[in-house]
């Protein structure tokens, strides 16, 4: 049976989302895309525009788990501040759809796909386009976000994702490479 997972990477502009769905031992996306809310001014429409967009999605894509990405840091506060709200009307929209949603931070985000919580955007990418196999070329870095999100609950959430790669802790203490090696032998490329 296929399991759905919504994945959420929040924002006061553009918000990104992607439904990852397991089956077995593979991996493909349901849909991957952006909420554009650059052209409206106010910000109380934008975020009623992500809670009903999101709403509209869980509804028509029926996921079973629901993971977003958490705001920890920035330079502007009133930034951070509308970020945190695009990522409160997100949550609304999820738990209103009786759906538990699970918070991850970006460095967790970032090594569950890539094996460094430091990894630029374009690394999480190229990992993601590599590790399931989907064309990326035409997404945004938010859309591909929204996949690394979906991709970080596998990782936590104990299902085994395909390939084999193992669960990984939250905190972005190094890893050996040489035991990466040996955990994740598809993903080496010899030349």
């Amino acid at each position: 049976m296929a399991k759905k997972i919504l994945g959420i990477d929040p924002g006061s502009r553009t918000t990104g989302y992607a439904v990852l769905v397991e089956e077995g031992s593979s991996y493909s996306v349901d849909i991957c895309d952006v909420l554009r809310m650059e052209n409206m001014d106010d910000h109380t429409v934008r975020l009623q525009f992500i809670f009903d967009e999101i709403t509209s999605i869980i509804q028509k894509h029926k996921p079973d788990e629901c993971a977003i990405e958490t705001p920890v840091y920035g330079v502007d506060p009133l930034a951070m501040l509308k970020l945190g709200r695009a990522q409160a009307a997100s949550i609304l929209a999820i738990t209103n759809q009786g759906i538990r949603v699970a918070e991850y931070y970006p460095k967790a985000v970032k090594k569950a796909i890539t094996g460094n919580g430091n990894a630029s955007k374009k690394q999480v990418a190229f990992m993601l386009q590599k590790v399931m196999g989907i064309n990326i070329d035409n997404l945004t870095g938010d859309a591909t976000d929204a996949i690394a999100v979906a991709w970080c609950h596998i990782t936590h959430s104990g299902i085994q994702p395909a390939g084999g790669i193992k669960k990984m802790h939250q905190n972005n203490r190094k890893a050996s490479w040489t035991k990466f090696v040996e955990d994740n032998p598809d993903r080496v490329i010899n030349k």
